[in-house]
């Protein structure tokens, strides 16, 4: 049993993509598939769908070659990290994504900023 389940989502997506593989299956939950939507939409992941139906329901994720070259989980289960919408700064020079989880669902940094939430930060893709 996984006890952080941000976590071992990105893990398995930066490690697939290390190794080359095009396709990564883990286990359903709602919030994974939000998140691995805007990973769809910032263009790290191809695609993103769910399959199976009850207790058997998976994450389908298809990759893309060279998309995500590291990834940094920043708010963890035992130290949440929370962060205004005016302390949202630019990850990388502008080449990698902040994910936030805030009141309106979970949105890229940039998104957050312009809708002016804040929320609790999970974690940096570039």
């Amino acid at each position: 049993m996984v006890n952080d389940p941000v976590s071992d989502l990105i893990i398995r997506i930066k490690n697939a993509s290390m190794v080359g593989k095009e396709e990564v299956e883990l286990p359903y939950s709602k919030l994974k598939h939000a998140i691995a939507d805007v990973l769809v939409k910032e263009g790290y992941l191809a695609g993103a769908e769910k399959q199976g139906k009850k207790a058997k329901k998976t994450l389908a994720l298809t990759l893309k070659d060279g998309a995500v070259s590291d990834v940094r989980r920043i708010s963890k289960p035992g130290r949440r990290l929370y962060v205004k919408s005016a302390d949202i700064f630019p990850v990388k020079f502008g080449q990698g994504r902040r994910i936030i989880s805030t009141p309106a669902g979970i949105l890229t940094g940039e998104e957050a900023r312009k809708q002016n939430v804040g929320g609790e930060e999970l974690f940096i893709i570039w």
